[in-house]
């Protein structure tokens, strides 16, 4: 099933032949969260910017609820950042009327309290600019030259917006959790359980259109029906005539096609652009079903995905630097895997 969901994807520049290590050390993937709002000083959250070592979002969650002496639901952070990494983020503690603990203590070899202020609101899901990466690539092996074109295509044709494999779980094991609940819908799963599970199966079915859309190398141009979304925005519009005024939006980076994120609804895409995803959603109608039993709304998420200041450099003879920034909801893995062989 995990096949489906990664292995299996098409390339938008063909498999690479260049292989590398990645996350020898945590210290090889290093993510640093933008925030859309700083706090202000007053309220009744605490916002605390944590640099997290092997640690998982929600993991650290729980450690500052106890800390805090609250309930988990009284904190809360923008956004899952990778757990084999070094990631820097915000999370807010709501605290009512009472002092702060001394954050400090908090401090270990996988966690560290870099700064805390009072806001007046808590964070939300969500709410971030995106997220800055660092990545090493160690022990390449293959053609280099051949790699700096790729980043260079990269740069200025993107990549395909698959979702990553950690939203599948491990080995799969959101995929599976969905299986059980769309063939069982009355399982008794926790909040949270349940949420991944739909969400890794939206996933899985979007993959599977824009892989479809890649193997036809459409993902990056518009067809007849495309719901195009405005950059940076959930907003779109569909694409009846493609004429030269939309192709210059798509390649000035305006507007980007977009593939389904499956649920109740009539999808917005019509013509050429709904007969290829019937096509490739006919497979898995079962999932289609459930998704639209759970309650899930139709939404769309760009096929597109942009890199913003990307840069590389080399570190000796076989490792290089990459540094770039993605948008939220983007995964890093869907760059790398245009890239290298790991």
């Amino acid at each position: 099933m995990l096949d489906q969901a990664i292995d299996s994807l098409g390339y938008a520049y063909g498999q690479p032949e260049v292989t590398a290590r990645l996350r020898r050390l945590p210290e090889d993937f290093c993510v640093t969260e933008i925030p859309l709002v700083q706090p202000d000083g007053e309220g009744e959250h605490v916002w605390l910017w944590l640099r997290k070592r092997n640690e998982n979002t929600p993991r650290v969650a729980e450690q500052l609820a106890r800390f805090a002496g609250v309930h988990p639901r009284q904190v809360s952070y923008a956004g899952l950042k990778d757990r084999s990494a070094v990631t820097e983020q915000w999370f807010s503690v709501q605290m009512p009327g009472r002092d702060a603990p001394d954050w400090q203590g908090l401090n270990s070899e996988t966690l560290t309290v870099l700064r805390h202020a009072r806001h007046s609101r808590k964070l939300r899901r969500g709410a971030l600019k995106g997220n800055r990466f660092r990545i090493m690539l160690r022990e390449i092996q293959g053609d280099q030259a051949e790699l700096e074109q790729r980043l260079r295509r990269i740069d200025d044709q993107g990549v395909p917006n698959y979702f990553g494999e950690q939203r599948f779980g491990r080995a799969g094991s959101n995929l599976v959790d969905a299986q059980r609940l769309f063939a069982r819908p009355a399982l008794r799963f926790s909040r949270n359980r349940r949420s991944l599970a739909l969400s890794a199966a939206r996933s899985l079915l979007f993959n599977q259109v824009l892989s479809r859309r890649v193997n036809t190398e459409t993902w990056n141009t518009p067809i007849n029906g495309d719901a195009m979304q405005l950059n940076g925005s959930h907003s779109f519009f569909i694409a009846g005539v493609i004429d030269a005024e939309l192709l210059g939006r798509v390649h000035h980076r305006d507007v980007h096609p977009t593939g389904p994120l499956h649920g109740c609804g009539e999808s917005p895409a019509q013509g050429e652009c709904r007969a290829l995803e019937q096509a490739v959603l006919a497979g898995y109608a079962d999932w289609c079903a459930g998704l639209e039993t759970a309650g899930l709304k139709q939404e769309r998420r760009a096929l597109r995905l942009m890199l913003r200041d990307l840069s590389w450099e080399r570190h000796g003879t076989t490792d290089w630097q990459l540094e770039f920034s993605l948008p939220p909801g983007a995964y890093a893995t869907a760059v790398l895997r245009e890239l290298v062989q790991a």
